[in-house]
C-alpha cells in the first residue's frame, strides 16, 4: 500500500512524528547534496512499497535548520527511523534500497 511522502518543516516536525500511527522514516537532505539526490528516489520507493508499515517524511535541512540542529545532524543524507516519536535507528550516507529495508526491518 502506497504512502504519501510528507514534507516536514521545523514547525510541523514534532507534531507529525509524535502523531504518526506507524513508525516513521525521515530523510534529512538538501538539494545541493549529490548523495541526497540518489537517496530521495529510494525513499520514495520505500513509501510506495512499505507505506502500510511506515510513514515517510523528508526534511530539507537548508530550509529547516532547527530540527536538524536539535537532532544533532552533522552529515546528510541522514535517515532516521522514529518509533513512538523517538529516534530508534539512524543511517548516515547513501545506501541501496535493500540496505535501507534491512536497516529499518521492512523485509
Amino acid at each position: 500500500m502506497a504512502s504519501e511522502v510528507k514534507t516536514l518543516t521545523d514547525a510541523t516536525f514534532d507534531d507529525a512524528v509524535s502523531k504518526a500511527t506507524t513508525p516513521m522514516i525521515v530523510d534529512f537532505w538538501a538539494p545541493w547534496c549529490g548523495p541526497c539526490r540518489m537517496v530521495g528516489p529510494i525513499i520514495d520507493e520505500i513509501a510506495q512499497e512499505h507505506g502500510d508499515k511506515v510513514a515517510i517524511g523528508k526534511v530539507n535541512v537548508d530550509e529547516n535548520p532547527g530540527i536538524a540542529s536539535k537532532l544533532g545532524i552533522m552529515s546528510i543524507p541522514t535517515i532516521i527511523l522514529f518509533k513512538d516519536g523517538e529516534p530508534a535507528k539512524k543511517v548516515i550516507g547513501a545506501r541501496s534500497k535493500a540496505d535501507f529495508e534491512r536497516e529499518f526491518e521492512l523485509v
